[in-house]
């Protein structure tokens, strides 16, 4: 039941999900054909012990989704991030992974993500960055699941790899690998691993500008309008970036001349 005094009032900042509103405690957002599985997974790390993910509460009498509120400022254009707080998104990623790892999900799931993942070993947020993490005094949470899917550790954290650091058309490497290197250190994940990680964020990345050029010329949103919005121009010549540096930032990671990315 909602109370008289309460007052829905519009939440901004997302790039999908249209009519999102916040009353009370609660966010209310459209269902989509993912939204069972979804909640599924958001009370499954709930029940796990996973707090950086919002609580699911099923739908309102409008038949939209009920999520918890989660105070806080956006990390993107937020206070400037150390590598300590990196570290803690890496951290916070790894356990995110790890309850994760225990979730049966529904075999006729109607998942919605937009891209193609490189194998299915656990479900996965599929778009972990700095535009969905919200730093409360208590928690930090990951927000929007609408696109959680079946994937892999590597293919979501290669997103949080080019998002978090961040990369850029034109950026310093080595100040983005120190950058990055932080955010994995706190994930923990293993430097062998890092060659296939870097090819990961070079697919990634080249999918996502794909998918705003196509969407442009099916006049679909919203990647039309990100698409007029020049978004290509970014995720375009960074997945060129990471790709021809390669070698090089896996040299800076590993603080070891040599190697193959």
């Amino acid at each position: 039941m909602r109370l008289p005094e309460e007052q829905e009032e519009a939440l901004t900042g997302g790039n999908t999900a249209e009519s999102v509103v916040r009353l009370g405690q609660t966010v209310r957002k459209p269902v989509t054909q993912a939204t069972p599985a979804v909640h599924g997974l958001l009370q499954h790390l709930r029940a796990v012990g996973f707090r950086g993910a919002p609580a699911a509460y099923g739908l309102d009498e409008q038949g939209r989704q009920v999520l918890e509120f989660v105070p806080g400022t956006l990390w993107l254009g937020g206070a400037p991030r150390s590598h300590a707080d990196l570290a803690r998104v890496g951290a916070l990623i790894k356990a995110l992974h790890e309850g994760a790892a225990s979730f049966q999900a529904p075999a006729r799931a109607g998942w919605a993500a937009r891209t193609v993942p490189d194998g299915h070993t656990l479900v996965c947020h599929n778009d972990l960055a700095p535009w969905n993490l919200v730093c409360g005094p208590e928690r930090w949470v990951f927000i929007d699941w609408d696109e959680a899917a079946p994937g892999t550790r590597l293919w979501d954290l290669a997103w949080a790899s080019i998002t978090f650091p961040p990369f850029a058309p034109e950026c310093d490497l080595a100040v983005v690998a120190a950058a990055m290197r932080a955010l994995l250190d706190g994930y923990g994940l293993e430097t062998r691993f890092y060659g296939a990680l870097i090819r990961r964020m070079v697919r990634r990345a080249r999918e996502e500008c794909a998918l705003i050029v196509q969407g442009a010329r099916q006049d679909r949103q919203p990647w039309a309008r990100l698409y007029s919005e020049g978004h290509h121009h970014y995720w375009g010549p960074v997945s060129d970036l990471i790709d021809r540096q390669g070698a090089e930032l896996r040299r800076m990671l590993t603080g070891r001349a040599g190697g193959e990315a």
